[in-house]
């Protein structure tokens, strides 16, 4: 109760169906986690890994994605409602990536597509806590900490990890 000294901080998406923490088989204390829909990164979730890296000394920093993503499949329809306009569209670099070399239907109802943003999109958020984080980017290249990719399968519970 007196310190935290977690070894990972987990980005993932707001998604009830993916609790992090059952995932990976962890308990209170074991990993820090911060969820957004979509999974995306912005400056208050980079404050907060940098105070789970550089103050706690977490070792890893993972964003995980996840099979039948509401958040990718709202920014694809463009939905647009309060809040959540805006967060949906910084899924949208993941979308135009995936625009010019995927040759189905571009739409949310089209299972592949969808997987295909949702892994763009992890991609995306990686390279965004390198780009947008010093702190991050000099500890990672120090070799203090690793900052990678996963993707989860909801219908088997299996997670790919990726560099």
């Amino acid at each position: 109760v007196t310190g935290q000294f977690p070894k990972a901080v987990v980005l993932s998406c707001v998604d009830s169906r993916v609790p992090i923490e059952d995932v990976f088989d962890k308990g209170i204390g074991d990993m820090f986690v911060a969820r957004v829909a979509g999974n995306i990164v912005n400056e208050d979730i980079l404050g907060s890994m940098e105070f789970s890296c550089k103050v706690s000394g977490a070792k890893l920093v993972l964003v995980m994605g996840h099979e039948y993503c509401g958040a990718i499949k709202g920014a694809i329809d463009k939905v647009e409602m309060g809040n959540l306009t805006s967060l949906l569209k910084k899924i949208n670099p993941a979308i135009d990536r995936c625009e010019e070399h995927f040759h189905g239907k571009k739409t949310s109802k089209n299972p592949e597509y969808v997987d295909l943003i949702v892994r763009e999109n992890i991609k995306i958020s990686v390279e965004n806590i390198r780009s947008q984080s010093t702190i991050l980017k000099e500890m990672e290249s120090s070799g203090e900490i690793k900052i990678i990719g996963a993707y989860y399968d909801m219908d088997n519970g299996e997670v790919t990890f990726y560099d």
